[in-house]
């Protein structure tokens, strides 16, 4: 059975379809093509989730998120990043799209052509997620944990409501600040400053 998940407002809506049977990796893939103007990810136990559009002070915000990721990697070199239309499969069957995120060059550069023209079979190293009015904290936070037992080195969590930012690292406690005015990620990405004037 195929359940969808369809986030309205704060509250995912539950849809089952019991005459259907979990998606193929395929399946799911030629779904969002044919849906291509829905966010949708899938969880490693299969359930598709249904996002709205993020608001227009949400998306002007991933974009300075995005612009300043962007600027740091044409810089550095080592890497590559993504906005969050990208998708990726994650290890354990998971399908995510991080709101911006950053995958070291050699581990980019070792896919396919064809995995790199679909929902790469990859975790990125870095990921930042960035809570907007629909999403629960607990939601996020259960992300980040599921993107470090996939392989990411390192994660943002930035709660705009609370003001904090929470550091994720593989075997911490996650670290949180408080209204910070830049977040570093030293040293997994060195030399990159977040600065949070225009994200909040």
């Amino acid at each position: 059975m195929t359940t969808l998940l369809i986030q309205t407002d704060n509250t995912p809506l539950t849809v089952n379809l019991p005459a259907i049977a979990s998606m193929t990796q395929a399946q799911f893939y030629e779904f969002c093509l044919a849906n291509r103007d829905l966010r949708i990810e899938r969880t490693a136990s299969g359930d598709v989730i249904i996002m709205p559009p993020a608001f227009a002070d949400t998306g002007n915000r991933n974009f300075n998120i995005a612009q300043q990721l962007a600027n740091w990697a044409d810089q550095d070199g080592t890497g590559i990043g993504f906005d969050s239309s990208a998708g990726f499969t994650l290890l354990n069957g998971a399908t995510r799209s991080p709101d911006a995120s950053w995958v070291r060059l050699e581990r980019w550069q070792a896919l396919t052509e064809e995995e790199k023209a679909s929902f790469a079979p990859i975790c990125p190293d870095f990921v930042i997620e960035l809570r907007s009015s629909s999403d629960t904290l607990t939601s996020l936070q259960d992300k980040l944990k599921e993107y470090l037992a996939n392989g990411a080195l390192l994660g943002f969590l930035i709660d705009r409501k609370n003001r904090t930012v929470h550091l994720y690292r593989p075997n911490q406690e996650p670290l949180i600040l408080d209204n910070p005015d830049t977040v570093s990620g030293d040293p997994e990405l060195p030399g990159f400053v977040l600065q949070m004037a225009k994200i909040w």
